[in-house]
């Protein structure tokens, strides 16, 4: 018996790994209003006059993985689907699997979906304002949300709420809890402060990311600022160029 093709893959040669999610999303370079890519206009000097603010989570595809009905599920087979589809070049996958070698199914998978769809997008975007001599700021939330077990952890989403001082309302209550503790509410005075401080002075309040020391600022109980984290996933993108996505790829 012949195995079908993944759905994504009838799509894939007109939009590449973009159309490997279910919700296709990226910057599309039209020749107008957006004349080139947001890493190659940072990199060229766009926004050298602008400070930039920029991070994400620690555990960004979680909550998406738990949405699909996969969370603590992935197979073996799909995990390697991902990283063939994800990783970055020819050898993402390996370099996935040598980076972190003590990693299942699960976390390989994670891994892979975060870095490409959220993290590494952000961490280039800081790589390349502080390449053109532009101040940017970059952070990383590894507070674990306490909601639904905590099995979350620091997913996609979790910082809005902290961001804006609505632990209480609406969908965040679900990650957060009913009734937020003092440590959440202490986590998030000091990232509405930081953001505050950041647009009124440009200054969040920690050091400027910078390629030599790579300083970035962990929003947990307690803060810290540290060397960016996720240095293996960094080292495996380093080297990847995020493509043009043109209308008429479509």
């Amino acid at each position: 018996m012949t195995r079908s093709a993944p759905r994504w893959t009838a799509r894939a040669h007109r939009w590449g790994r973009i159309a490997y999610r279910p919700i296709p999303f990226s910057p599309v370079v039209e020749g107008d209003t957006l004349p080139a890519t947001p890493w190659q206009a940072l990199a060229d000097g766009a926004a050298r006059d602008i400070g930039l603010l920029v991070g994400h989570t620690r555990h960004e595809q979680r909550l998406l993985t738990a949405l699909d009905g996969l969370l603590g599920q992935v197979t073996d087979e799909q995990a390697a689907a991902a990283l063939h589809a994800l990783g970055p070049g020819r050898d993402g996958a390996r370099h996935y699997r040598d980076g972190f070698p003590d990693a299942g199914p699960d976390e390989l998978y994670e891994l892979v979906h975060s870095d490409w769809l959220f993290r590494m997008p952000s961490l280039h975007l800081a790589r390349d304002q502080a390449a053109a001599g532009g101040r940017v700021h970059v952070y990383e939330l590894t507070w674990h949300a306490p909601g639904m077990g905590g099995v979350l952890g620091a997913c996609h989403g979790l910082d809005v709420p902290l961001v804006f001082g609505t632990l209480d309302r609406g969908q965040p209550a679900a990650l957060i809890g009913e009734e937020p503790s003092a440590e959440a509410e202490a986590l998030s005075a000091g990232m509405r402060a930081a953001w505050t401080a950041f647009a009124a002075h440009g200054d969040p309040g920690w050091p400027a990311y910078d390629p030599d020391r790579r300083l970035a600022r962990l929003f947990d109980t307690p803060p810290a600022v540290t060397p960016y984290p996720e240095d293996t996933s960094r080292r495996i993108w380093q080297d990847h160029t995020f493509p043009v996505l043109r209308p008429t790829d479509g």
